[in-house]
């Protein structure tokens, strides 16, 4: 074999790693356990794939997912919109207890821009045991003429290979491009022209987002004149390209959190590994 074909061999293999096989994914797999409950199904398969047992009512009840408050007006349905599901924290906090104490998460932040390649660096912790999952804003990398989804997503990685990240809850197989695309995010959610405006009434005060004490961000994005350009389009009712979203802070932070057992070598070596180096 050439010596370069043999460093890209090399390289290849450097990159696979795998928790489970694409059939074991399959046969093994949760599928989502309930509404804005992706993080609690991506805990129940991290317990899963560490041998501890726990059904996925207790996990979601541990992890705690928040749900959207539809039926709210327009200022608490956003409120509810920016935190629906759950964070990496509670991921973390939700596998703890639903384990007992055995299992313990790491999360590393990918936003801002890293210094790593995707799949090696995941490849590297899957071969020491670690079980991934992916906290992502999938509204990034969507492709021209698909629609936007309306939220972020927590999914475990069962495995990597040469420019290939697999998922589960959906079973999925991206690119390390995409992936990482989706993984280095700012923390805001596009919320749909048709969700804000049906939650609309004129007598709907949207100071109160504003002057929201913990979290200036609604200030910072205006959230409130994001809305009033959009109801200001919708009155005037003319013809013309139309503001297709509105842009809200999130709860989520992007970026991986890696699950161990608590007393393990691994979990020790987790605690102190340092975060990943900003580009």
């Amino acid at each position: 074999m050439e010596p370069q074909c043999e460093e890209v061999e090399q390289e290849k293999e450097a990159a696979a790693a795998m928790l489970w096989s694409v059939q074991e994914a399959v046969e093994r797999q949760t599928l989502q356990i309930g509404a804005s409950a992706c993080g609690a199904t991506a805990v129940v398969d991290v317990l899963k794939a560490l041998g501890v047992e726990a059904t996925p009512e207790e996990v979601d009840r541990h992890v705690q997912t928040r749900l959207r408050r539809n039926e709210s007006l327009l200022p608490d349905y956003l409120l509810s919109r920016s935190e629906a599901g759950a964070t990496h924290v509670q991921l973390i906090q939700g596998a703890l207890e639903a384990s007992g104490g055995k299992v313990m998460g790491r999360f590393f932040h990918l936003h801002p821009r890293r210094q790593v390649r995707l799949v090696p660096w995941l490849a590297r912790w899957i071969r020491k045991g670690a079980v991934p999952v992916a906290t992502m804003n999938m509204q990034l990398g969507v492709p021209e003429g698909e629609e936007v989804p309306d939220a972020w997503h927590h999914q475990l990685i069962f495995g990597v290979a040469a420019n290939a990240v697999f998922m589960t809850n959906p079973l999925d197989v991206v690119s390390e491009e995409e992936a990482q695309q989706r993984l280095c995010s700012d923390s805001v959610l596009l919320i749909r022209r048709e969700d804000v405006l049906q939650r609309w009434t004129e007598d709907c005060s949207l100071s109160s987002l504003s002057e929201n004490p913990s979290d200036r961000r609604w200030r910072d994005l205006d959230v409130e004149g994001q809305v009033w350009k959009m109801v200001l389009e919708a009155e005037l009712d003319e013809s013309g390209a139309k503001v297709a979203h509105i842009r809200i802070p999130a709860a989520y932070s992007s970026g991986v959190t890696l699950f161990t057992l608590q007393d393990s070598t691994l979990g020790q070596e987790l605690l102190t590994e340092p975060e990943i180096p900003l580009l």
